[in-house]
């Protein structure tokens, strides 16, 4: 950005009535036990990265909305200025993934501008997901187990091995449940700050915690983020918060099969060509017009 606790508690949904009270418990959450020597540290993160990775996929799966706000503050706290969108993740006719802003009020940003790479981080920093295809572009440092609420974590430093020019990365520690081998919380920040001659594009640190939406995987529900962020004209203060809800598994009939072909379970039996020569122009298989069908 250029010159903003909840419980975990598994197979449940968040306690937001205990939000703040989670969030003044943190530092004590955080203190890792001695290490464990039950399963070897390689193998937590050979386990958990692979889970990672069968998550993402199935993420991959889900329809959900993305509620964004963002806050720039005075030195007294006050609401200076706000960003804002809602947007609904979903899938065209043709199960191709979309992603509608269904609300975005004018925004009232003075001094805050965000960046494409502030929008990316939001996309793919903040909810964070360490898979096993990428977990070798990080180093992990084991620092022990922590019990956050009622659900036991092994907790990892977690840090770039190297970064290249144009992606952006995570820096920080994430918390592992240790029965389902899946992030349920992550704290940090998006890597690296781009400064340039005056130009200065600075991200902020965040907390996001994760639910256990459909009693297999941990989503990214929650992100909140409140810090001051040290431009060369002066600090800034701002907080954001970022709620992730309405998770639905898409379902479709529709299959790919190799060459191209496309099949539905629900369709009936495959039409004589020579009849379908003499449909109506309104078939009701056919009402779809694409000239009119709404970008998404």
């Amino acid at each position: 950005m250029y010159n903003s606790g909840i419980m975990l508690i598994r197979k449940w949904s968040l306690a937001t009535t205990a939000l703040w009270a989670v969030f003044a418990l943190a530092p004590s959450l955080a203190r890792a036990q001695a290490p464990s020597s039950d399963i070897p540290v390689e193998e937590i993160i050979r386990k958990f990265s692979e889970k990672e990775k069968e998550f993402k996929q199935a993420r991959d799966n889900y329809t959900f909305k993305q509620d964004l706000r963002i806050q720039e503050l005075c030195a007294s706290a006050r609401v200076t200025g706000e960003y804002r969108t809602v947007t609904e993740i979903s899938f065209d006719e043709k199960g191709r993934r979309t992603e509608r802003v269904t609300s975005a009020p004018p925004p009232t940003l003075k001094n805050l501008s965000i960046t494409k790479e502030d929008l990316q981080s939001f996309e793919s920093i903040q909810p964070f997901v360490l898979t096993s295809d990428d977990i070798g572009l990080y180093n992990l440092k084991f620092t022990g187990k922590a019990k956050i609420d009622e659900v036991g974590t092994y907790v990892f430093e977690v840090s770039p091995k190297k970064m290249e020019k144009g992606k952006r990365y995570f820096e920080g520690t994430i918390w592992v449940d240790d029965q389902d081998l899946q992030i349920v919380k992550t704290y940090g920040k998006a890597v690296p700050d781009l400064r340039e001659g005056n130009s200065e594009n600075l991200f902020p640190k965040f907390e996001t915690y994760r639910e256990q939406i459909d009693g297999e995987y941990w989503f990214p529900t929650y992100t909140r983020i409140a810090d001051t962020l040290d431009f060369k004209s002066g600090p800034l203060k701002m907080r954001s918060i970022v709620r992730y809800g309405d998770y639905k598994k898409f379902q479709t009939s529709v299959k790919l099969k190799f060459g191209g072909e496309v099949t539905d379970d629900k369709a009936g039996p495959a039409a004589d060509p020579e009849k379908e020569k003499l449909a109506p122009a309104l078939d009701p298989r056919f009402k779809t017009d694409p000239a009119k069908t709404e970008k998404k």
